[in-house]
């Protein structure tokens, strides 16, 4: 899709927060399009139930999803998201694979997977999923802290 090539391409050379913010919501504008009004109706269901903490409906609801179109990326990502939420983050790794392999450059599912590993201990881990984060968006908001913190976190490990 060339729409969301550009929008990459931009994204990688913003360094303005209000700018790579309205890069990264014209992304997620594609990415939550599934080209059928029916399964949007779903998706946005889905979505409300995760806005009110109901993650075992959102899951459901994302899993029905995905028996329509399991090349949905964002689905994958909203459900990573419901399981990662509720604590479950076995599944959620593995919802996060299945977005990544759909949408490599799913900056959401990176962000999502590396504070997994930070969670888990693994921190050598999230620095290299952030350093992945890093090559999309280089300036994002909030991601050298990020860095830094897991540099300083490995040191103080060796």
């Amino acid at each position: 899709m060339a729409a969301l090539d550009d929008l990459f391409a931009q994204l990688r050379v913003a360094t303005a927060p209000a700018e790579i913010e309205a890069l990264q919501n014209g992304i997620w504008h594609l990415w939550l399009i599934t080209g059928n009004v029916q399964l949007d109706k779903q998706l946005e269901t889905g979505l409300r139930a995760l806005a009110a903490a109901d993650y075992t409906q959102a899951i459901g609801i994302f899993t029905q999803l995905l028996e329509e179109r399991p090349d949905f990326a964002e689905a994958w990502n909203k459900r990573a998201t419901a399981y990662y939420l509720r604590g479950e983050y076995r599944a959620s790794l593995l919802d996060i694979a299945q977005t990544l392999q759909r949408e490599p450059r799913h900056f959401g599912a990176l962000s999502g997977w590396a504070t997994i590993l930070h969670v888990l201990g693994d921190y050598r881990g999230a620095l290299r999923v952030l350093k992945r984060l890093e090559v999309l968006c280089p300036h994002l908001p909030g991601l050298r802290a990020r860095l830094h913190d897991l540099r300083d976190q490995l040191e103080e490990e060796s």
